[in-house]
């Protein structure tokens, strides 16, 4: 099974899942594509000696055609190495179009909520740890889902639980969560990966 990896950022979740090749089933981390030139996700991909590539949103575009030419590029990449499972690993642009369609299924994410809870469109990063605790939520945690059309709507595949601290900062719990997003991200891919 070849594995295509999405990243943003510093790309923890990503080293999790290099960190644990033999653990993911029959799947291989085929390459890596970044939205942003300056991602230390990419760092990691050249020191595992993994392809990486970046493909950053048109920022001339009006918003819908961004996310449609990002979504083609990507789809591109993704057909033209034969990938079987996209893993979006703390990548925060949107897709669209074709390549939600060609990859229904094979395609998933993980976000730092317990979805449906503190999840969508603009619901990232530490707005989400923000959400849960003015929301006076008692846990929190993780979820992988499937992607669809929507944005953190698709089937859920699995979730991982922590409890919010009394006197939590977004910063505390985030740390708490991201511990157990280099967990779950691992646990799902090989799930997928012994079906």
């Amino acid at each position: 099974m070849k594995i295509l990896i999405l990243v943003s950022g510093n790309g923890t979740n990503l080293q999790a899942l290099i960190d644990a090749q033999n653990l993911i089933g029959n799947g291989r981390i085929t390459a890596i594509i970044s939205d942003r030139a300056d991602a230390y996700a990419l760092k990691r991909a050249l020191s595992a000696g993994i392809p990486a590539f970046v493909e950053a949103p048109d920022r001339n575009l009006p918003k819908t055609e961004r996310r449609l030419d990002l979504s083609n590029r990507i789809l591109h990449h993704a057909q033209d190495m034969g990938i079987d499972l996209i893993v979006y690993a703390g990548f925060l642009s949107i897709l669209s179009g074709d390549l939600i369609n060609a990859f229904a299924g094979r395609m998933i994410n993980i976000h730092p909520s317990l979805l449906p809870k503190f999840g969508g469109e603009g619901m990232f990063g530490n707005k989400v740890h923000v959400a849960a605790l003015a929301a006076g939520e008692t846990e929190s945690g993780c979820t992988v889902h499937f992607v669809d059309a929507g944005t953190d709507t698709g089937p859920i595949i699995l979730q991982r639980r922590v409890p919010v601290i009394p006197g939590d900062t977004p910063e505390t719990l985030a740390e708490r969560i991201h511990k157990e997003e280099h967990i779950a991200i691992v646990e799902a891919v090989a799930k997928i990966g012994s079906v």
